[in-house]
């Protein structure tokens, strides 16, 4: 039986970003005169791409600007982030060992991101992650990004897969699943302005030495019992 396909969000779910989100969105919005963001504001502006994130810390500094200028700080923010690749980001603790369990039992993994594919491969690449992935999909990979559940359900395609399990910090990822009919796992140590218990997950882990095949597989024979009940 082919195993399911384990989906991973990136930024604060496979790997702890904020750092370097944060040095570049500051390098962004600096010529505008826009006081730095900080890390605690980093959960409300991170999750929609680096566009969102400029705009929305735009409007937290109340820095209006024109639809030229905010171009030139997009510009400036992807140059940014791209020449200092990977800077601070890192794995988050005990995923190296999930992921070998992962391999192990025969799962396939795939990253489904709203960062923009290019930063996405550049990323995992010089993290030395890219082989373990059977497809990276980014927010601007096909014409919608989470929370679209197509945004899943093209990841789940493009990996060959016929099952999967999403797992992701926002209810960018939760929602999508949810929509996709993919059952799905939050982690706690990630970035969201809405708190983890209610983003309704299907299940919650807050290390990821919780992540076995064992409890993939469950998440998904209860989905496919759950699916087979409502048809």
């Amino acid at each position: 039986m082919t195993q399911p396909l384990v989906i991973f969000d990136l930024d604060g779910t496979l790997i702890h970003t904020a750092p370097d989100l944060m040095a570049s969105l500051n390098h962004a919005i600096e010529p505008v005169g826009a006081e730095p963001v900080h890390y605690d504001d980093m959960s409300f502006l991170v999750g929609r791409g680096a566009r969102v994130m400029i705009q929305r810390a735009l409007e937290m500094r109340e820095r209006p600007v024109s639809a030229e200028e905010f171009e030139t700080l997009f510009d400036r923010f992807l140059e940014f982030y791209a020449k200092s690749m990977p800077g601070q980001s890192a794995l988050y603790p005990g995923l190296d060992a999930a992921m070998s369990r992962l391999s192990d039992a025969g799962m396939p993994m795939a990253i489904c991101t709203n960062k923009l594919e290019h930063l996405a491969v550049r990323l995992i690449e010089s993290l030395g992650l890219k082989d373990s992935f059977a497809t990276i999909l980014g927010g601007d990979s096909i014409s919608v990004r989470k929370p679209d559940p197509e945004h899943i359900l093209e990841t789940i395609r493009r990996a060959n897969a016929s099952s999967a399990v999403m797992i992701g910090d926002s209810s960018n990822d939760i929602v999508a699943a949810r929509e996709a009919s993919v059952p799905s796992i939050a982690v706690t140590f990630g970035y969201t302005d809405i708190p983890v218990e209610q983003l309704g997950a299907d299940f919650i882990i807050d290390h990821y030495n919780l992540l076995t095949p064992e409890l993939v597989n469950r998440l998904v024979d209860a989905a496919k019992s759950k699916n087979a009940l409502s048809a």
